[in-house]
């Protein structure tokens, strides 16, 4: 008989993991039988006794449960995860992303059947970034396991503040394996030199997902003038200038450290066309709107504006607030690329707030592309939510 404890769901509550969703709220749960502490391998069963998946429990977090296999026979020990890790590594060599200068997602969480852990490669170096204590606590198992199908420099890791907060773990930007990196690393996208801080800075150090649009982006912006708002490190604005070859190209984020990252890119580049400037987004375009100033293309790539479904309207009305700024700076004509990384803002709902801008400005808003992240972010869609990036590319009358 199993002396893994068992979590027994609520009646009726038992759907969707037999569909292999990953997560267990706090409220389909009833009762747990056996001792069990946050970190602990849990064995979830239906309010009958029927055994359902296997995963880890954690009494700190809304999701009380993630889930990594539906099969009994299988032990969540060093030999589970380094086949999953496998499985994931192989595929991002499938999708062809294994250039030495290159950056790529090589892990990405449920998607990969790892349900929080996020892995990223910027040339020889990995960033592990737990986003579930589940993972946080099994770093020095996982880290080598890592290192050996890798084989990095040097292994980072990081977690964002509000997700360890969210899942009751404490943790400082380290290196864990190897070698450290320098301050900067540089890295190559499509012929775009970036250099990325891998011990700080957002996220990972660079926003992977948005790779593939930042090229696909670049494509209309040839002889415009280009306003890049939030740009980070410069990401739009150096693919709109040197791959687009855009007119003119002025990048705007509230963050000063990553203004003096995106100058130093553009001086890697050599470019002459793009400048930078510290700057928050709303009141950077009211100015500007006030000022009389107009821009034939302009990106909007800000933050997370909501977390979950609890937020969304809060969300919708700041995204409408900020694109209504930017087609009333367009000319007509205009390009706007408008992103939204809030994963409860469904693709629908994004698409009703430019509806409801262009009722507001009375400006024409043709969708030409509906866009999400790399394929190196891929959706399992057993777990939908990891669908988080919106890009559209839009024309504006």
């Amino acid at each position: 008989m199993s002396t893994i404890p068992q979590v027994v769901l609520k009646p009726r509550k038992a759907a969707p993991f037999f569909g292999r969703h990953p997560w267990v709220l706090a409220t389909a749960i009833d009762t747990i039988t056996g001792e069990v502490q946050d970190g602990d391998i849990v064995d979830l069963t239906a309010e009958n006794g029927h055994w359902i998946a296997r995963g880890i429990f954690n009494g700190r977090s809304h999701i009380r449960v993630r889930l990594y296999t539906w099969n009994a026979d299988e032990t969540l020990n060093g030999d589970f995860w380094r086949g999953r890790m496998q499985t994931a590594l192989a595929l991002r060599t499938e999708l062809g992303y294994t250039a030495p200068r290159g950056a790529a997602r090589l892990i990405y969480s449920e998607a990969d059947g790892l349900s929080g852990l996020i892995v990223d490669r910027f040339a020889e170096y990995l960033v592990v970034q737990p986003t579930a204590l589940s993972m946080a606590r099994r770093l020095d198992e996982l880290v080598p396991i890592l290192a050996g199908l890798a084989s990095p420099r040097g292994i980072i890791v990081r977690a964002e503040p509000s997700m360890a907060k969210l899942e009751g773990f404490e943790m400082t930007p380290s290196v864990a394996w190897g070698d450290s990196p320098e301050d900067i690393v540089f890295l190559d996208e499509h012929g775009v030199q970036f250099g990325v801080q891998l011990l700080q800075g957002q996220k990972t150090g660079f926003y992977l997902d948005q790779r593939e649009n930042r090229r696909v982006a670049a494509g209309y912006f040839a002889g415009r003038s280009v306003l890049d708002v939030c740009c980070y490190s410069g990401g739009f604005a150096l693919a709109a200038a040197k791959l687009g070859h855009a007119k003119s190209v002025l990048g705007i984020d509230s963050s000063s450290h990553a203004i003096e990252l995106a100058k130093a890119n553009a001086q890697l580049n050599e470019l002459t066309n793009v400048q930078f400037e510290t700057g928050e987004c709303f009141e950077t375009l009211e100015t500007r709107r006030t000022r009389g100033e107009r821009y034939d293309a302009i990106v909007l790539d800000p933050p997370k504006f909501a977390r979950g479904r609890r937020g969304v309207d809060v969300a919708l009305r700041a995204y409408h607030r900020l694109n209504q700024l930017a087609v009333e700076l367009l000319t007509p004509g205009g390009i706007l690329v408008t992103c939204s990384c809030s994963g409860g803002v469904m693709p629908e709902d994004f698409q009703s707030m430019l509806l409801g801008v262009a009722m507001k400005t009375k400006r024409d808003i043709q969708i030409l592309e509906r866009r999400g992240a790399a394929p190196d972010h891929p959706v399992r869609v057993t777990c939908a939510e990891n669908e988080y990036l919106k890009c559209f590319i839009c024309r504006v009358s």
